[in-house]
């Protein structure tokens, strides 16, 4: 008997961690092959679905990052260790990291854009994925509204790690303004040798793929992550699609020189 590829599977919780105060990680109990800047699909019954991100992945575990803004999301940060929750995936194109390994690597991630370029840095970390530079910047709204804050120190042992709030704030010391300010001031050596990886908010994207153009990096070598509700999963729906392009299997992620020919 075939499969049925909609049917999910339960996947229990061992651990959770607070992130903000509407944002939190999970992670549940899984043994599947995916790639960074997948997606699952995470439901719960009798209440909703809805794709998550995958925000790290191991052997046997996988972690999604999620923000409580409705129906589901709301009843995913109800749950306590040792429930279970229902996945099906991974779906979606990744990260080309054969293209990363060796390479000098640049992340640019905006807001909750953080949590799918997450592996890719503990990749650049471990030994995973190797590259020979590693740059991140990465931007929030405030200092309360920081994603995996606990790890910039260990970010930061690998590479240059720029971590930027909107406007000053009281009790922050950091750096302030937009992540395009920021790419503005990057110094590129050879901007042909160097891979960008934009990940957040449709806005930011477009206007940080523009300043890192205008630092002289090919489109080929710029890659971006687009936010969409993905629906089935599986390019038979056609809630994701874009032009000719099925989010949910031609994406999430896509190199820029194909991306900018997409008009939703």
């Amino acid at each position: 008997m075939k499969e049925n590829p909609y049917r999910p599977f339960p996947a229990k919780i061992t651990g959770i961690k607070a992130e903000t105060d509407c944002e939190f990680t999970l992670t549940v109990a899984a043994s599947v092959a995916m790639t960074p800047g997948q997606f699952f699909q995470v439901s719960l019954p009798k209440i909703g679905e809805a794709p998550i991100s995958i925000s790290g992945f191991g052997p046997d575990w996988i972690q999604l990052t999620v923000r409580a803004v409705g129906r589901l999301t709301n009843a995913l940060q109800e749950l306590r260790t040792g429930e279970n929750l229902f996945i099906r995936g991974p779906y979606g194109t990744g990260f080309p990291l054969d293209t990363f390994r060796g390479s000098n690597l640049a992340i640019v991630a905006g807001g909750s854009g953080t949590a799918p370029v997450r592996p890719l840095i503990r990749g650049a970390l471990d030994g995973t994925l190797p590259v020979r530079s590693l740059r991140v910047i990465a931007g929030f709204k405030s200092k309360e509204s920081l994603l995996f804050a606990d790890e910039f120190d260990e970010w930061r042992k690998k590479g240059e790690v720029f971590v930027t709030i909107d406007k000053p704030q009281e009790g922050w010391d950091g750096p302030t303004g937009l992540v395009t300010e920021h790419i503005r001031a990057m110094k590129l050596d050879d901007p042909a040798d160097v891979r960008f990886v934009v990940v957040g908010p449709p806005v930011m994207m477009k206007f940080a793929v523009a300043e890192v153009r205008l630092l002289g990096v090919p489109e080929d070598n710029i890659w971006v992550s687009f936010e969409r509700l993905m629906s089935c999963g599986l390019g038979k729906c056609g809630h994701c699609k874009i032009d000719s392009a099925y989010i949910c299997l031609d994406g999430p992620v896509f190199r820029f020189s194909r991306a900018a020919g997409l008009i939703d």
